[in-house]
């Protein structure tokens, strides 16, 4: 009798474990079906907020083909761009930073796809793209957004794309302050400058605003030959170095320049506006800005301390027309 009982409960363990092997077994492959299923329709897992359509930014529509390029200028430098397939091919214009130049990867491409640009000043476009024999705009202009979203088909709450180089600061407005600073011509410095070769070299203005400096420079050219830019460089050195000691000094780069100086033409007076990032001049250092001419000699330089610097003015109002 107690072997028959023995048996019999080694068979009811068997059925056991066999029972919870099944049943496992069928919630792993629920739950596989579960994951892998793609989701369809507008139900979404969990408490979600539909996407309306004042949150979106309609996107341009652009044509191209296999066997033409498409090329698209944009009022900045380009600083990224993504394509929705490898059915496109895009690349910056060699020599032009905001020019991108685009086209078909293959003929008779079927499925339309998109494409994707962010530029310098914080700017975002999107574009639906598709396949054409003969695109009719080979060539686009896009405009910048200094203006209402409804005037161009682009959400009055579209948020600006933020720059690393520039912390918490929006392109747009570093690009509206560089203008105004250019627009307004106010000389708020009169004793920093250089004037050598028949070459005036003057710093007109140092300004400041959320953590960044903008620099407002003027370069005349009195004579009658054309003073062609070679390079403009910010550095901090010693005021003093003796002698056999190796010189430390540290480069300050510009993170955008408004109406950039390549040639500045004879009996001609141009201007430029830098954005650098905030620093200081410790006592013992000052900063020292340069000019040098390309294949001349004709160069520049000027020395600004650190109570000038401390002394920027602060941007509260902008001025632009």
């Amino acid at each position: 009798m107690k072997q028959i009982l023995f048996v019999l409960a080694i068979i009811g363990c068997v059925f056991t474990a066999n029972a919870q092997e099944l049943e496992t077994q069928s919630a792993v492959k629920q739950e596989t079906v579960k994951v892998s299923s793609p989701s369809t329709g507008d139900y979404f897992e969990g408490l979600t907020r539909p996407l309306t359509f004042n949150r979106m930014i309609p996107p341009y529509a652009l044509e191209v083909t296999f066997s033409k390029t498409v090329h698209i200028i944009f009022p900045s430098a380009i600083r990224y761009v993504d394509l929705g397939s490898a059915d496109l091919l895009a690349a910056k214009a060699d020599g032009a930073e905001n020019v991108l130049r685009v086209k078909a990867a293959l003929r008779d491409f079927s499925r339309e796809s998109n494409l994707a640009v962010i530029t310098e000043d914080g700017a975002y476009y999107t574009f639906n793209v598709k396949y054409a024999d003969e695109p009719v705009k080979l060539s686009v202009e896009m405009t910048d957004f200094i203006h209402d979203g409804e005037a161009v088909n682009r959400p009055n709450n579209a948020m600006e794309i933020y720059m690393r180089e520039l912390g918490s600061e929006s392109p747009l407005l570093v690009k509206l302050i560089m203008k105004s600073i250019y627009k307004n011509d106010n000389r708020e410095i009169k004793h920093i400058g250089s004037k050598r070769f028949g070459i005036q070299y003057t710093l007109k203005g140092i300004y400041t605003h959320n953590g960044l400096l903008y620099f407002h420079m003027q370069l005349k050219n009195s004579s009658n030959v054309p003073f062609d830019v070679d390079y403009i460089t910010f550095k901090i050195v010693d005021k003093k170095v003796a002698k056999r000691t190796a010189i430390q000094e540290q480069v300050i780069i510009p993170l955008r320049a408004h109406n950039n100086l390549t040639l500045i033409g004879g009996k001609r007076t141009e201007r430029v506006v830098f954005t650098l990032p905030k620093f200081t001049i410790p006592d013992d250092k000052h900063l020292i800005i340069e000019l040098n001419e390309k294949e001349g000699g004709r160069h520049q330089s000027f020395v600004v301390e650190n109570a000038d610097l401390v002394r920027a003015k602060v941007i509260n109002e902008l001025k632009v027309k």
